[in-house]
């Protein structure tokens, strides 16, 4: 199965959407805090990041969904810094800290086919929201190169419906969270008392493009959505309004990440409603929302699910 970005960049969709991209750069509009700062002149705004991506990191993971990781892991691209900057975060020296160095598109093409050669399953792009364009551009070249795996696009959900239309055809799989369901905790933990709509917005476009997750027959992920929520303390991220959500507007066969392993951590100082874990119960509560809203294809391993945190 050919991955859509191929196709893409064989009849010059890519390219067009490659030069609409740029083009925006100009007067940021790309993530719905709407800086409308000129990036390509190095002025930034709210992700502080200019005209090339920075990257933290990049590797095989394997601590992500099962049907990521498969028996060579998720070939993860952490880009550095964030559009959302959560205070909780538990990456937060790399979206907060600015950790990371700029690099070209052909070096982050470089790293694509890196990963490719060490065999990972698809190649897993880390907090992207606010590099889009940089994403797009490094494409052509590392498409030329032979990059023929899956494109994985995971992000906090803090997503403009425009931008996404840009990645229509390109990406393989959406993998965005649902941290929200109400914009008072919103507000107090991102600054983005907007993010519930935002999200759910993004989400009915990511689905709109992909559909539900499909697997091959090894349970490997090829295409479709995969929602990640996160389960905050006393009920803190609206799991079952969430929950709700996906099942009503978007589909029963959702595939969803509920996930346990909040720690206080990051700048939640101010804030003493984070200043612990959740509970065996809370976790469970959170599960049984998902099942009674009609959600069956719930992630379940025993292990942690992801190890690093937006």
């Amino acid at each position: 199965m050919e991955s859509v970005y191929i196709s893409a960049h064989k009849d010059g969709t890519l390219a067009k959407r490659i030069g609409q991209a740029l083009e925006a750069l100009r007067c940021c509009e790309l993530c719905p805090r709407r800086c409308r700062v000129d990036r390509t002149a190095g002025v930034t705004g709210v992700c502080k990041t200019g005209r090339n991506a920075s990257v933290a990191s990049f590797a095989p993971h394997f601590g992500e969904e099962a049907p990521l990781v498969g028996r060579f892991g998720s070939g993860t691209i952490f880009f550095s810094n964030c559009n959302l900057n959560c205070a909780f975060c538990q990456n937060f020296e790399i979206s907060r800290g600015e950790e990371g160095s700029p690099v070209t598109a052909s070096e982050l093409a470089r790293m694509m086919l890196d990963l490719q050669a060490r065999q990972v399953h698809n190649i897993n792009f880390v907090s992207p929201s606010h590099v889009v364009p940089q994403i797009l551009e490094a494409l052509p070249e590392a498409i030329e190169g032979g990059l023929n795996i899956p494109l994985v696009y995971n992000s906090g959900g803090y997503d403009s419906v425009d931008t996404l239309r840009l990645l229509d055809g390109v990406i393989d799989i959406y993998m965005p969270d649902m941290k929200f369901s109400s914009d008072i905790p919103a507000l107090f933990y991102c600054g983005a008392p907007d993010y519930p709509q935002v999200a759910r917005e993004a989400v009915r476009e990511m689905h709109r493009q992909v559909g539900d997750l499909r697997l091959n027959e090894r349970g490997r992920a090829l295409r479709g959505l995969l929602v990640r929520h996160l389960v905050l303390p006393d009920g803190l991220a609206g799991t079952q309004q969430a929950m709700k959500f996906l099942a009503e507007e978007i589909s029963p066969a959702t595939y969803v990440n509920i996930m346990d392993q909040y720690r206080p951590c990051g700048g939640i100082k101010e804030f003493k409603e984070l200043q612990r874990r959740i509970t065996p119960e809370e976790y469970e509560e959170a599960r049984a929302a998902a099942r009674a809203a009609g959600l069956s294809r719930l992630d379940s391993r025993e292990r942690p699910i992801l190890l690093h945190w937006r």
